[in-house]
């Protein structure tokens, strides 16, 4: 029975996981979790543990310009605190540290109506102080990579799932109130928490190493998301054409539209890893929207 520590309480990607394990392997793995809030964790042995699963951070919920001090707080939580951990991880002996990294280290989502694909060679380019914390916890996790200590980054494209937070419950909102729709032409990655928890699963059980950008096996259209999710709830939505004027005006307004309608998608060829992708969109939609 392999053994992984979660560090990071209450979290919605560690408590997924957690639950998804137990519902699906619960005699291979045995699952504990660390708060990592106070500062009681440091004093906690990580030996033993196949894996650290690093889900602890500060999500990115601001627009516009951000105070100095919450500034500091990005770097002190998402970089810091992640790279102490995963050097105690290694100096007490687990075999691997897996760190939620995100799509937000490659910047925004291009502006409607423009593409933006993201391959391996794309160089990282943070839009804010959120990415770059992320990318300096890489940037100082990766060396410590070594034969007995596997360092795995996972750079997901949008979560989504029952209960999760984000662009997604916004769009659920709408499409559970609203007839009419604008279309707008877009892809866009996403990833289903199932999914991802697959695919974290199969990080350990293969001891792998090194950075991954699991997503969803299609790219997902925002109007067209609308739609499902509407007929998810037994609603229809009627999809508009030729608004897309309006929103590129709108956008210049306010960053959401760009944030719901902009495209930003990985090469379908960075998931080789293809285990996991055991949901399909439209099923993945429903599994979310079921009371």
């Amino acid at each position: 029975m392999k053994r992984i520590l979660i560090t990071g309480a209450d979290s919605y990607i560690g408590t997924s996981f957690e639950r998804y394990i137990k519902e699906h392997y619960p005699e291979q793995y045995k699952i504990d979790t660390v708060d990592m809030i106070d500062g009681s964790w440091r004093k906690k042995s990580f030996s033993g543990y196949d894996s650290v699963f690093h889900v602890a951070g500060i999500a990115h919920s601001d627009s516009g310009r951000i105070s100095a001090e919450k500034e500091k707080l990005y770097y002190a939580v998402n970089t810091d605190l992640t790279i102490e951990t995963a050097k105690k991880a290694k100096t007490d002996g687990a075999g691997q540290f897996i760190f939620m990294s995100s799509a937000i280290v490659y910047g925004d989502s291009a502006p409607i109506g423009e593409d933006k694909l993201i391959t391996k060679d794309t160089p990282v380019s943070p839009a804010n102080c959120y990415g770059d914390s992320k990318v300096q916890a890489e940037n100082g996790i990766r060396p410590l990579a070594d034969e007995s200590f596997q360092v795995v980054i996972l750079r997901p494209p949008m979560i989504y799932g029952k209960g999760s937070k984000g662009n997604y419950p916004l769009l659920s909102k709408i499409a559970q109130k609203t007839p009419v729709f604008p279309y707008v032409k877009n892809e866009r990655s996403m990833l289903y928490i199932e999914n991802l928890c697959e695919f974290v699963r199969l990080m350990v059980e293969g001891k792998k190493s090194g950075t991954f950008w699991p997503q969803n096996d299609q790219y997902s259209n925002t109007s067209e998301l609308v739609q499902m999710i509407a007929a998810a709830h037994g609603k229809k939505v009627r999809l508009v054409k030729g608004l897309g004027w309006a929103l590129k005006l709108l956008s210049h307004v306010t960053p959401v539209v760009n944030k719901a309608f902009g495209s930003m998608r990985y090469e379908m060829g960075m998931s080789e890893e293809k285990e996991f992708k055991t949901i399909s969109l439209i099923r993945s939609i429903e599994k979310t929207e079921s009371q």
